[in-house]
């Protein structure tokens, strides 16, 4: 490895998938021009003329899909329509959240016992998986004959996961209601951390840092995080239904915030549930994407949007037992989309004559799972299940977070537990060992085939008008906005000796395509590689491009400078596409390869290939679909997404991986292709930690 090229992930903040490019950006996008000996240095900015592009692409898309599910939901006339539906929610769920994993043995054990006035508190361990410790506490009410209704917690984005004071609330609450209630930490909070230092702490960062690092990860061996937290939940299910003092008849689940995400899915991937009361996510995918409002790995189910499901679809699949939905007037979860679910689900019940059992209820306040909406869950359990006429909320007492500790140290790790990460290292190894190595035109079918690529035409363009001063290392340059589909525009810089006002000059049958790192307005000044290609093919033209949401068209969206936020604008662009089934790295690919039929209309049919970085993903991909590409030069190339895969830390955003590629194929294949068919050069790539520098 060559450390002067590559960084470190020691050398880094860890702040998750997002960083990759951090310590390059911090150069780059700071626009230092280097300029020829002996002259005075001037700061330049990198060039970013389409800053909304890739969020209005974005926008658009999800707009599309919703209105095609909207036709069909509109489509429902009869009970046997809404009958249908249902199950086709369902089966469409099933598709997205993936088949169940083996239901091994619980292991269940009680590690300690809480005596109150008007219940007793369980702390229990169980195993989700084999080797997998969930902790939870189980609230048992007191002086009441059982069986009594049962339901399962799940919580927010707490750090203290089970212990914070809302959920605490509830689940004293509807034990005080005559409810058994089992409540559970989620993966990467409360005791159940993924990524512990030496004090039992996170190194990555409790909650959402934690969901991100593991959840992202595992898209490249074809897992869902999100099925894997609702597994837990499941899990949960089938323990609580194990204790003699639950009546199956009544089993509800509620949570907030994350925990009403975990509500919701459980609703789309579970029948067993008799009520559910999420609260505080329920709203529409469309807002969501048109508020730029960021959301965790596990909230982001692949392929959802192009399955024609959104939040409503999750509930649907309970139809037709009670289901409330909770939100807030001051939510960050857009109160429109709650009330357009509410419409959907109200329609639906109404088609199965249930339209009693649906409900909402929005608070006025703020998120959060506070009084009145657990007030309005429990009228509605209530009502459900009549086991209580209580209207308001009893009074409630808070405990300490050792007192519902489940471990003695308060952490699974001290106990042996397994992590997410190890589960996908060893899924990863498998799915190596089995695949074989795909070679020649095997290789570059399967290619073609998991990316969905078209076939590809010279598209249309706009002619830039020339900007002065960028001190490029050649005297001219011209600057297209090539549409490599709609609504998508592609930057391409041509450096030349004389100037073209207008369309590309015809210099022969060769040219060379740069495809940047982050910037390449930024990258013509500074990247030695530019100046070795210029240097090596001084009478080619040298083109050097922006991909989608790279450079020209870096997203200045989901807050301010907030790209490299590991739940930042490029985060936000990657798993929307994951939801639309259209992985960034597949888009950026199709851009290159709109770009290099336009080079062929002007006569190149024969390009030699570079790329940097996070560009040398889509870059070996055109290079493997395309035959324009004659030559390859990667610097800085992502050395295998196993090698993301089977190590613990990385330093990769998502946006770089394709979901479940670990089962058909990997770079190394890409790489090894290249080689023979393609003069390919690797420059100092870079292992699963290392950032491009």
């Amino acid at each position: 490895m060559n450390t002067q090229r590559c960084t470190t992930r020691r050398d880094l903040l860890h702040t998750g998938g997002a960083l990759a490019g951090l310590v390059l950006a911090e150069s780059l996008l700071a626009g230092r021009a280097r300029v020829q000996a002996g002259e005075a240095r001037r700061e330049l900015a990198p060039l970013n003329r389409f800053p909304r592009m890739i969020q209005e692409y974005l926008v658009r898309r999800v707009r599309e899909a919703e209105a095609l599910a909207n036709k069909a939901r509109a489509a429902l006339k009869t009970k046997a329509d809404a009958e249908e539906y249902v199950e086709s929610v369902r089966r469409r769920i099933g598709a997205c959240f993936g088949p169940e994993p083996e239901r091994t043995p619980l292991n269940p054990r009680v590690t300690g016992t809480v005596e109150r006035d008007a219940y007793t508190i369980e702390n229990v361990l169980f195993e989700s998986r084999p080797g997998m410790l969930v902790t939870a506490n189980l609230y048992i009410p007191k002086g009441r004959p059982f069986p009594l209704p049962g339901v399962v917690g799940t919580c927010g984005h707490s750090a203290n996961g089970k212990a914070e004071a809302a959920y605490q609330s509830f689940s004293q609450g509807l034990a005080r209601q005559g409810y058994v209630v089992l409540i559970f930490d989620p993966i990467g909070q409360g005791e159940r951390l993924q990524y512990v230092d030496e004090k039992l702490g996170s190194r990555i960062g409790v909650g959402v840092r934690e969901h991100l690092y593991a959840g992202n990860q595992q898209l490249l061996v074809g897992e869902f995080f999100g099925s894997w937290r609702a597994w837990d939940g499941i899990r949960a299910l089938d323990y609580l239904l194990t204790r003699k003092e639950v009546d199956p008849r009544h089993i509800g689940v509620t949570g907030n915030s994350g925990g009403g995400t975990m509500s919701t899915w459980l609703c789309g991937v579970e029948q067993r549930w008799t009520m559910a009361a999420p609260s505080c996510f329920v709203t529409t995918f469309r807002r969501n994407a048109e508020n730029e409002l960021p959301a965790d790995t596990e909230q982001c189910p692949p392929r959802a949007l192009a399955l024609g499901l959104d939040h409503s679809d999750f509930l649907a699949a309970q139809a037709p037992d009670p289901v409330i939905l909770l939100g807030k007037e001051k939510d960050y979860f857009d109160a429109r989309g709650v009330e357009e679910s509410y419409r959907r689900l109200k329609r639906l019940y109404a088609l199965l004559g249930a339209e009693d059992k649906i409900a909402t209820f929005s608070g006025p306040t703020y998120h959060g799972y506070t009084q009145e909406n657990r007030e309005a869950m429990y009228r509605w359990f209530n009502r459900a299940t009549g086991v209580s006429d209580a209207q308001a909320e009893p009074e409630l007492t808070i405990e300490k977070d050792e007192t519902l500790a489940c471990t003695p140290k308060g952490q699974v790790s001290e106990l042996g537990s397994r992590t997410v990460s190890s589960f996908t290292k060893a899924k990863a190894a498998a799915l190596r060992a089995g695949r074989g190595r795909p070679e020649g035109d095997a290789l570059a079918k399967k290619v073609a085939e998991v990316l969905k690529l078209p076939a590809a035409a010279a598209p249309e363009y706009r002619i830039l008008r020339p900007l002065r001063g960028r001190n490029y290392p050649k005297p001219h340059a011209a600057t297209y906005a090539i549409e490599t589909e709609p609504g998508i525009q592609t930057l391409a810089t041509l450096l030349c000796d004389a100037q073209h006002l207008s369309r590309p000059p015809r210099l022969g049958k060769r040219a060379v395509l740069y495809v940047s790192h982050l910037s390449a307005d930024a990258e013509l000044r500074g990247e030695p590689l530019m100046k070795e290609l210029l240097a090596a093919e001084p009478d080619r033209p040298l083109v050097a491009c922006d991909v989608r949401g790279i450079g020209e068209s870096m997203p200045d969206t989901c807050g301010e400078n907030q790209f490299f936020n590991p739940y930042g604008s490029d985060y936000f662009g990657a798993v929307h596409s994951l939801m639309l089934d259209d992985p960034l790295p597949a888009q950026r690919t199709r851009d290159l390869l709109g770009v290099l039929e336009w080079l062929a209309s002007y006569g190149y049919a024969e390009v030699h290939l570079a790329a940097k970085g996070w560009g040398a993903i889509p870059a070996t991909f055109a290079a493997v679909a395309s035959p324009r590409v004659v030559q390859v030069t990667l610097k800085n190339a992502l050395s295998a997404y196993s090698a993301i895969a089977e190590s613990e830390d990385y330093a990769w955003p998502v946006s770089s991986f394709l979901p479940n590629v670990l089962a058909h194929f990997d770079l190394p294949d890409c790489y090894r292709w290249l080689t023979k068919h393609k003069r390919l050069r690797q420059i100092a790539p870079c292992g699963p930690n290392d950032a491009p520098a």
